[in-house]
């Protein structure tokens, strides 16, 4: 108007905001000063500024809100939610859910108990340059020597047989941790012709236990790796503590001592890094398929490898002393030695004699986990037995059915196995684990020589070559991490190379000495988050 003031335009615009409006208008601005890792401070002031500027907000205002801030104390920053550490297809054996899972969702509570669910998917791919027709796991005593068709046939196959589910449950019951543990896979029995069109690979119980902790006192019951099995620290049933390589094979490595069967077991943790253990666990009987049995003893006394219903007489009894330590150079170090008693029974009864032969058997076993530098860690393991092949994976016999007596009894002859390996594995970062290992495995042999002629037992002169006498494997492996999140899981590669080699007791003439395979695994997994 003609004679007055022309008033801004952003003036115009700040004098027809309402009163509510502008103090919204506040109170934002107000958040956007106080969130100090949102916006620099330089930001707010700009921001501030072209509030005034558009006229939204006086200078009064602006005056008036930063009096108030000064007045409030200072800014608190806006939490933000980081990435959790690496995270393995089993739980952690603290027990404890992360805050990291339960955001995810992945663990949660029935009553006291919690719950954390685990386990990954597989598609793997492997390849073998002789045909050992085991599927899957490689059997390092059906290598096909190359003077037949199966020693000139190589084979290829895929599978998701090794994908693994399982739950972890952690309870208080007054003062005793409570842990459950269900582990899975689908390597269990299945049909002759599974692979013809279903593939429906069946579900199978790795692990099923309770294990219960007070004080210095633990006690577990249920199916386990049992204790014999070498651990990476302690003596602890979690799988993550045990130590079974970083291999893909469903066999692992020939060599390991191992077993994953029912079990009670006590275990008391002494302090300062010593830990005993006694376990008492599920017997067989086991002479498998290579032993030549008298044509007249009743073989289902004994495990052949085709059936598991033979009578046994006492429980396998293991005891393991352990010992951990960071003092050598800051790095964990884990030392161990086991025992093992077994007992073994075979009954004559007929018209000409009634006798009852027992036999004892038993073993040594040692194991070493030493951190060498950051990253790098050794392992090695040893297994002496007498009557103890059960346990290096069924690769030998526990004993062989003697010839019978002069009054037609039949006797025990136990047969020695042994076990080693050494190896190394190599974080080389936080996506890239390297390992290699190198294992041996001797059989003894033992046999008898029959009242009419011709040979009963293991390894005796003329005998097949079935009738093992060394295993040797080599392998290297790398697991690595393609990506990793949080909430949606990992995705892995992991690639396994090895060469394998056995040789017999006896060689006939013109035969190959050795039979030997080379073995690649490619595998693909997701880890579920």
């Amino acid at each position: 108007m003609d004679g007055e003031d022309e008033v801004p335009k952003d003036r115009q615009f700040h004098a027809m905001l309402p009163p509510s409006l502008r103090a919204l208008v506040a109170a934002i601005a107000a958040v956007a000063l106080t969130s100090g890792t949102v916006l620099a401070v330089d930001g707010n002031d700009a921001l501030l500024n072209l509030l005034v500027r558009k006229g939204v907000l006086s200078q009064q205002d602006v005056a008036d809100l930063k009096r108030e801030l000064a007045a409030s104390g200072p800014a608190q920053p806006v939490s933000v939610i980081s990435a959790p550490a690496a995270q393995t297809g089993a739980p952690s054996p603290a027990g404890a859910i992360s805050a990291d899972a339960a955001r995810c969702g992945l663990a949660f509570r029935i009553g006291v108990a919690d719950f954390t669910p685990f386990g990954f998917v597989d598609f793997t791919s492997f390849y073998r340059s002789e045909a050992t027709g085991s599927g899957y796991p490689t059997a390092f005593t059906s290598i096909p020597f190359s003077n037949g068709a199966t020693g000139r046939m190589s084979e290829t196959k895929f599978t998701a047989q090794n994908s693994r589910f399982g739950v972890r449950i952690d309870s208080m019951v007054d003062d005793t941790n409570v842990l459950g543990y269900v582990e899975t896979d689908f390597l269990g029995n299945a049909p002759s012709n599974l692979g013809v069109s279903s593939n429906s690979d069946t579900l199978r119980m790795r692990c099923y236990f309770a294990d219960l902790r007070s004080g210095p006192w633990e006690v577990l019951f249920g199916q386990g790796w049992n204790l014999l099995t070498p651990n990476r620290r302690g003596i602890s049933p979690v799988p993550s503590d045990v130590f079974y390589t970083n291999n893909m094979d469903g066999s692992y490595q020939a060599g390991l001592t191992w077993g994953r069967q029912a079990q009670v077991r006590a275990v008391y943790h002494a302090g300062e890094g010593i830990t005993l253990g006694l376990s008492v666990e599920d017997p067989d009987q086991y002479v498998g398929g290579a032993v030549l049995l008298p044509a007249a003893f009743q073989a289902s006394e004994v495990d052949t490898g085709a059936s598991t219903a033979q009578p046994n007489a006492f429980p396998d009894v293991t005891a393991k002393a352990a010992f951990d330590t960071t003092t050598v150079n800051s790095l964990p170090w884990h030392f161990e030695v086991a025992g093992l008693v077994r007992r073994f029974r075979t009954v004559t009864y007929s018209p000409a004699s009634r006798s009852d032969t027992m036999a004892e058997g038993g073993g040594v076993s040692t194991a070493v986990c030493l951190g060498l530098a950051k990253g790098l860690t050794l392992v090695g393991t040893g297994f002496w037995s007498d009557g103890g092949g059960r346990y290096i994976g069924g690769l030998a016999p526990d004993f062989v059915v003697k010839a019978p007596d002069s009054a037609g009894a039949y006797g025990i002859g136990l047969v020695k196995a042994t076990s080693a390996i050494i190896g190394l594995e190599y974080v080389a970062g936080p996506s890239d684990t390297v390992s290699a290992y190198r294992s041996n495995v001797g059989i003894g042999q033992r046999y008898d020589t029959m009242p009419g002629g011709g040979y009963v037992g293991y390894g005796y002169p003329g005998s097949p070559s079935t009738n093992t006498r060394t295993i040797d494997e080599y392998t290297l492996s790398n697991t690595y991490t393609l990506w990793r999140n949080p909430g949606y899981g990992a995705l892995q590669l992991i690639a396994q190379l090895s060469y394998a080699q056995r040789t017999p007791w006896y060689v006939a003439p013109d035969a190959p000495a050795k039979a030997d395979v080379r073995i690649a695994f490619l595998d693909l997994r997701y880890v579920l988050p």
